[in-house]
């Protein structure tokens, strides 16, 4: 079986995941204290589901919220509308309700997986940092199954222009280009249009590092910006040096910033 990526801002298997548990939870007898309550905001994250699988973040953080008005021990509810907030690049927001799914569920390894993007986006990156370690050592972990069996995780959700770029990060680099970092543009519509990897093949590595044996010692690699949908393939740019996010995601904004024309993703039908 191939392994997934657990993308949060998706969301959707996690949605599914989430409402089986909140039909189990409507279907076990309510006490008499909660009857009146516990089917409403079970009613109100449903609806706040269907919205955000609809790309109606709104909606969605509206309905997750006065969820957790009735039930704010809720743990999905909670992290549920920190990816609503994620999608509307409330940064803060979301680390507020991921922060306190972490306080609820600390060894859920998907509430660390919601906290690095929430970090991300709220321009925390020493906490975003730890997160990602966090997540590098539940996915080593043979305890952890569920991490065990991802092959990275979304870091963050940003905006370029029109687009919504969603950065994952990959535990080990993969395929046969050997990609880090993947970055996903989405339209207003949440379609996706275009992605730009990060990719540092073996075969250009063991040429580049016989010109560069000092730089390959010490562990660097050269690296490729491309960009790739099920026809089209183009070259950005070559560079050198360490995967680090940050400098490689200066480099994805400056791509999308210069492109001039529509994404070919943009122009099918």
């Amino acid at each position: 079986m191939q392994k997934k990526i657990f993308v949060i801002a998706a969301c959707l298997a996690f949605a599914l995941a989430c409402g089986s548990a909140l039909s189990a939870q409507t279907a076990a007898p309510a006490s008499p204290s909660s009857a009146s309550s516990t089917p409403s905001a079970a009613a109100l994250t449903e609806q706040g589901l269907a919205a955000l699988k609809l790309n109606q973040s709104q909606q969605a953080l509206d309905d997750f919220q006065q969820a957790l008005q009735a039930n704010p021990n809720d743990v999905a509810a909670n992290l549920l509308a920190s990816t609503a907030a994620l999608n509307l690049y409330k940064g803060d927001l979301a680390v507020q309700y991921a922060e306190k799914a972490r306080q609820l569920d600390p060894d859920n390894w998907k509430v660390h997986t919601t906290l690095v993007a929430a970090y991300a986006a709220a321009g925390k990156k020493e906490q975003r940092d730890n997160e990602r370690e966090t997540l590098r050592k539940l996915h080593a972990d043979p305890q952890a199954r569920d991490a065990m069996q991802t092959s990275g995780f979304l870091l963050e959700i940003f905006p370029v222009k029109q687009y919504r770029v969603e950065a994952v990060e990959y535990f080990k680099p993969v395929g046969k280009f050997r990609v880090y970092y993947r970055f996903v543009l989405r339209n207003a519509q949440g379609k996706r249009v275009w992605q730009i990897d990060a990719e540092s093949n073996d075969f250009d590595q063991k040429s580049w590092a016989a010109a560069h044996p000092e730089d390959a010692a010490a562990g660097n690699r050269q690296f490729q910006l491309v960009g790739d949908d099920a026809a089209t393939h183009t070259d950005y740019r070559m560079f050198s040096g360490m995967p680090d996010y940050d400098l490689i995601r200066k480099q994805v904004v400056t791509v999308i910033e210069e492109q001039t024309k529509p994404f070919p993703g943009e122009s099918a039908p």
